[in-house]
This record gives structure tokens, C-alpha cells and sequence, in this order.
């Protein structure tokens, strides 16, 4: 299972590369059912915001893996760099359009660390004591990156910076700020929010935003 997808997803990014693959049709109205679309790109955290010197920085991966390895800045900013273009829909019912991201693909992370056939999910831990889960082929999808970079500048501390987590076809929090770890498992473990009542699957377009 884990092979099928992993070849569907590498085919879907070449596609996308290559300027061929259009963006999937979510939903007749761009909007999820609940949001409001805003243009000020609100901060939401867990009241902590973490200093990262970059020189500190560090983005450790493992788990069910065959190449284990740990990134600095500087390594992390050395591999092939992805721009994307989303929309970014936060559970407390704001949604922002045209969000430009910079930063290293997961899919460039997954080709690096080669997930095992048993990895069926991640795992993110942040370095403010946050963490959420994903299934690996919400992450294998072709706009999902680690960014470093929003509109044009470096990612502010105040929006998870030194860099942060971008999943946009789900809602923010499955996204990982202040992002310091991932893990790929064999099995489903509950994060932050999901351990408080909040939905496992995360689907803006379903409204699925509680357990």
C-alpha cells in the first residue's frame, strides 16, 4: 500500500513540475462551508513563541525510515527549494486566499529519508511543545512543504518561523509550527489538539472540525 502510494504521489509531483498537473477542484465554492475569507493573516498559537537562533535550528527525522538524519539550517536550505501558491483555512473559521510559500517539499523530505513499507503515518513535534498527526498520503501531496519563507520574506516568529508545516488541504493545525521534528509510524498517534476533541482528519470541506 505504502509503495502504490508513494509512486502515485512521486508521479503526481512530477506532473507538477513539469507545468502538466492542474490543481484539484475542492469544492464549486473556493470557500469551505464556515469560513470567512480575511486578508490579514491572523496569529494563533499555543502562547508561546520560541527563540530559534538558526544557528540552533535543527530538524530531526526519523522513525520508520531507512536514512534517519538530522538537519541544520544550512542543509536544510541547501536541498531543492519549492514555491507554491495555497489557500490556508484555520478551524476557528478564517480563511485566507493566495498564501505564496517557500521552502523544502515533504516530498523532497520522503525521497530523502526513504519511508519503510510499514510507514503509514507522521508525526510533528514543534519546538514550543506542539505536535499533530497525518496520515503519510496527506503529506505525499504535491503542495505540502516545510516553509521557511511567506509572501517574498522570512517566516516571522509571530507564523511559526524558522519554519513551519503547510498542509492546505487540511485545516492549520494539522500543520506544525515552530516545526522541530518529524516522525513517520506505523501507527496513528493523537497530537496536541486531537487529544482535546478536535478532528483526526481535518477536512475544511466536510467541516470537520470536532471528533
Amino acid at each position: 500500500m505504502m509503495k502504490e502510494a508513494y509512486i502515485a504521489a512521486k508521479e503526481r509531483w512530477a506532473r507538477k513540475m513539469s507545468g502538466k498537473e492542474k490543481p484539484a477542484v475542492r469544492s464549486v465554492d473556493r470557500l469551505p462551508p464556515g469560513q470567512r475569507q480575511v486578508h490579514n493573516f491572523p496569529v494563533l498559537d499555543l502562547g508561546i513563541q520560541p527563540e530559534v537562533p538558526l544557528e540552533k535550528w535543527e530538524l530531526k527525522i526519523h522513525g520508520h525510515v531507512e536514512n534517519p538524519m538530522t538537519l541544520d539550517w544550512k542543509q536544510f536550505l541547501a536541498l531543492p527549494q519549492f514555491k507554491d501558491v495555497s489557500d490556508f483555512h484555520c478551524v476557528t473559521t478564517w480563511s485566507q486566499f493566495d498564501m505564496e510559500w517557500e521552502g523544502v517539499a515533504f516530498f523532497t523530505i520522503a525521497e530523502l529519508v526513504k519511508p519503510k513499507t510499514e510507514a503509514a503515518h507522521v508525526f510533528f513535534k514543534s519546538y514550543d511543545g506542539y505536535s499533530t498527526n497525518n496520515p503519510i498520503d496527506a503529506c505525499l501531496d504535491d503542495d505540502v512543504l516545510i516553509a521557511h519563507s511567506w509572501n517574498g520574506k522570512p517566516l516571522t516568529k509571530e507564523h511559526g518561523g524558522p519554519a513551519r508545516v503547510i498542509l492546505p488541504k487540511r485545516y492549520a493545525w494539522k500543520g506544525a509550527k515552530f516545526i522541530r521534528e518529524i516522525v513517520f509510524l506505523d501507527r496513528d498517534i493523537l497530537g496536541f489538539w486531537e487529544l482535546r476533541g478536535y478532528s483526526n482528519t481535518a477536512d475544511p470541506w466536510t467541516e470537520d472540525r470536532f471528533a
